[in-house]
């Protein structure tokens, strides 16, 4: 199979590396259409990618290996990300009006103006740096997994983290976030297909939906509960769900989507779309990671449960190379997509500012990418812990920029001494408690660190002097903007 793999990925390769080098006719000069393909993605597009950029090697590898490990409490789990993204339909419009008016490129540059002060975009997009790069590495480490699980060692575990950052990094280069677009658009359709008949032969091995229902119940129906054996119980739930819940916001290779569309309408097309195809892809990959119980019970490492499933002989060797294909971009769609985005808030929120007139902004955008790049792969080969542990603990540290983006739209006497201590020390503590493995009285580092977040927010807040003018001068045309499009 190992040649099958190669030839596949190297067919892969060649078709994204076309598409996004299609995508640079037309390309504008500046940030605005490097970064944010000019605010024109349609809604169609911007599903597609949005859904790329969010469901990575996390679905068919984390997923998959979370339900192995704790049973239909990972469905729960995924659907309150589901859940959370109403979250878009109230702040993706106001997102969308700022970055027209003020002409933002980045979620912390918008920061930076509602509260007056640079700093704030500057801790923001250091908090992003500090806790997208091991995400990254997640999503290399799900490559090289899957690649050398596989092949059986042929494609090696390094070498399939090169893979996965080489694609990345061509196709960022490319065109930037229009690049991005248009593979990620290739990369959601290959994914859920692929993993849509993977699925199938995995059921009909076992007898068919009746047979896959009834062995499971048999065999495992302990899985099929809560806590089921083990690895669930309520706080764990909230830790985990806590920093999912608020990833549409929190995560800025994510938020930063809402300031693309060309128009709200486009917006809501996207999150449409999004729930559609997150809906079908979390039920594909809980069912996988239960069939994966059944067929290659007892591994060591859950994480190993969708190499070891494609290495049976329930899947026949053509399902499992297209699917290698699919979870390989998975993964890379939501690697570029990091890429970019820091990319963009080291340009905008970090040289910028220090640079005379912002000259070289790009370049050192881009070498910010080649150098995020370099430190997700060494952070890959370490191969610490669950996939999906570590895709939570990124979003943990993310969460504690939570309060202040609230406070952006629905709070005037915000502060940036706010916005700044609730970043910084929250992000310290929600740090160091997961480094160590803490979780104080049995509470875990997430919710420690979001209470913490909101906690220092308000509090500093109240106590410091709020930016009034700069408050009203952001808000008033977001206000009248949502009044005109009859949002509220």
């Amino acid at each position: 199979m190992t040649g099958g793999v190669i030839m596949a990925l190297a067919v892969y390769g060649l078709l994204g590396i076309i598409v996004a080098f299609a995508a640079r006719r037309g390309l504008g000069q500046g940030a605005g259409e490097y970064f944010l393909a000019g605010r024109r993605a349609g809604g169609v597009l911007s599903a597609l990618s949005y859904g790329a950029t969010t469901y990575s090697a996390f679905m068919m590898v984390g997923l998959a290996g979370l339900t192995y490990a704790g049973g239909v409490g990972a469905l729960g789990f995924e659907l309150i990300y589901l859940a959370g993204l109403g979250l878009v339909a109230v702040f993706g419009p106001r997102f969308w009006l700022a970055g027209r008016q003020f002409g933002f490129i980045t979620p912390a540059e918008m920061l930076s103006y509602r509260y007056a002060s640079r700093v704030v975009g500057a801790v923001m997009a250091v908090a992003a740096c500090v806790f997208l790069i091991p995400y990254s590495a997640v999503q290399l480490m799900g490559i090289g997994y899957l690649l050398s699980g596989v092949t059986d060692g042929a494609i090696g575990f390094e070498a399939g983290i090169l893979v996965g950052v080489a694609l990345a990094l061509i196709w960022t280069l490319a065109a930037g976030l229009r690049s991005v677009l248009w593979t990620d658009a290739l990369q959601v359709t290959v994914m859920l297909i692929t993993s849509l008949v993977a699925v199938g032969f995995v059921v009909m091995a076992l007898g068919g939906p009746a047979g896959f229902l009834s062995g499971t119940v048999r065999d495992h129906g302990e899985w099929l509960t809560v806590p089921g054996p083990g690895l669930f119980n309520i706080v764990t739930f909230i830790g985990l769900t806590l920093p999912w819940f608020f990833f549409s916001i929190s995560n800025p290779q994510v938020s930063q989507r809402l300031f693309t569309t060309e128009s709200i309408g486009a917006m809501r097309v996207m999150l449409l779309g999004f729930l559609i195809l997150g809906f079908v892809y979390t039920l594909v990959s809980v069912i996988w990671g239960f069939a994966a119980l059944q067929i290659v019970p007892d591994l060591e490492r859950a994480d190993l449960a969708t190499p070891a499933l494609l290495a049976s002989e329930a899947v026949p060797a053509f399902v499992a190379i297209i699917l290698v294909v699919g979870i390989v971009a998975a993964a890379v769609s939501t690697v570029d997509s990091i890429l970019l985005s820091l990319a963009s808030l080291a340009a905008r929120d970090l040289y910028r500012p220090l640079a005379p007139r912002g000259t070289r902004e790009m370049l050192a955008g881009k070498l910010v990418m080649l150098g995020v790049a370099v430190l997700a792969m060494l952070f890959a080969r370490l191969q610490l812990d669950l996939i999906t542990i570590l895709s939570v603990a990124s979003s943990a540290g993310l969460l504690v920029t939570v309060p202040a983006i609230v406070g952006t739209f629905f709070w005037r006497r915000g502060t940036a001494a706010g916005a700044l201590a609730s970043m910084i020390i929250a992000g310290v503590v929600v740090t160091v408690l997961q480094l160590r493995g803490l979780n104080p009285m049995g509470v875990p580092a997430s919710v420690w660190g979001g209470g913490l977040a909101v906690a220092l927010f308000v509090g500093v807040s109240l106590v410091t002097r709020a930016p009034v003018e700069r408050a009203e001068a952001f808000l008033e045309p977001v206000n009248a903007g949502l009044a005109r499009h009859g949002v509220r």
